[in-house]
């Protein structure tokens, strides 16, 4: 694999990488560190960021494009989501870690299936989770996690759920990840942003019935952005003892401001999602608060971005020779 373009930003850097079927994109980042960004009552400010031997996070795409459509993402510009390979997944990961041949080991090595596609329709995924325990993990202490908006029309999505919950299980002894993005308890709402393609709430708690999480417990993700979020609705389908919410900003891609979706005030700051963590919290969940720098989403480095989509960082950023 041939890496075509790597975009030095604030916090790392976005490639893309020629796979077996055409133009792929990851992500090599540091991180700040859950003291700026997790939980905190104060403005997220760029700033020192952790040492890659400390925490490294590798975001691939499990697909060339994406077919989902939601309204707040840009991906579905580089065109229908076609699955990248094993090999493509694996190429992604190897080349993340080739930028830095100087870091030879990590306390933690954080790989998301999240960048481009919809991880749940690439049965390669699970192959990969095995393959990143097998090869990297004494090296690495590798900690994967798919996120998915959890498609209606996957017939085979129960099968990878159940599938993936094992690995994390049993492979990792709970050091392994599985977020769900609901992003609303309104089921209208919810058609409208995932265009149809995501299961009901009723649908998915069926789908989840029987997974019990070692570990960690499973994400029910929520970017805010005036969505009705109801702890009580929420739990009439997700138990406390299993569920964790996190709650992020909706990031400013191009498709979420051109569809007027996106958090209110500042969402580098605490005040968004306050009352939304109070209620949450009321309720017997714990909840993630994650916010955002302006350099990491203005960086394009957040969720629902992709440079192959046309768009480019809005903060300073170098383009290194590959």
């Amino acid at each position: 694999m041939i890496l075509t373009k790597n975009l030095q930003v604030p916090t790392g850097n976005i490639c893309i990488i020629s796979g077996e079927r055409g133009p792929l994109e990851f992500l090599s980042l540091a991180d700040y560190g859950q003291d700026v960004n997790l939980n905190q009552h104060k403005p997220v400010v760029h700033g020192a960021l952790l040492p890659l031997t400390e925490k490294w996070v590798v975001t691939v795409s499990t697909q060339y494009g994406c077919s989902m459509g939601c309204e707040f993402c840009d991906v579905p510009k580089v065109g229908p989501g076609r699955n990248a390979t094993f090999y493509d997944l694996t190429g992604q990961i190897l080349a993340a870690l080739k930028l830095h041949p100087e870091v030879e080991t990590t306390k933690r090595l954080n790989v998301h299936f999240a960048r481009m596609g919809e991880p749940t329709w690439n049965p390669a995924v699970l192959d990969c989770g095995k393959w990143l325990h097998g090869h990297l993990n004494d090296t690495f202490r590798v900690h994967p996690v798919v996120s998915t908006m959890m498609p209606r029309r996957n017939e085979w999505l129960k099968v990878f759920i159940h599938t993936w919950m094992r690995l994390k299980n049993r492979v990792y002894n709970g050091d392994a990840g599985l977020q769900l993005s609901i992003n609303s308890t309104n089921p209208m709402e919810r058609d409208r942003m995932f265009h149809g393609n995501a299961c009901s709430l009723d649908q998915i708690a069926r789908i989840m019935d029987g997974v019990i999480p070692v570990g960690r417990k499973i994400t029910l993700n929520f970017a805010v952005a005036g969505y009705e979020i109801d702890p009580a609705v929420l739990k009439c389908y997700f138990d406390p003892a299993l569920y964790v919410v996190k709650l992020t900003p909706m990031h400013k891609t191009v498709t979420a401001l051109q569809h007027g979706v996106e958090t209110a005030g500042d969402y580098t700051d605490f005040h968004p999602y306050l009352h939304h963590e109070e209620a949450l919290k009321s309720s017997g969940y714990d909840v993630l608060t994650f916010m955002a720098s302006r350099e990491e989403d203005l960086g394009r480095i957040t969720c629902g971005n992709a440079i192959l989509s046309g768009t480019l960082p809005l903060v300073e950023y170098t383009e290194v020779i590959p």
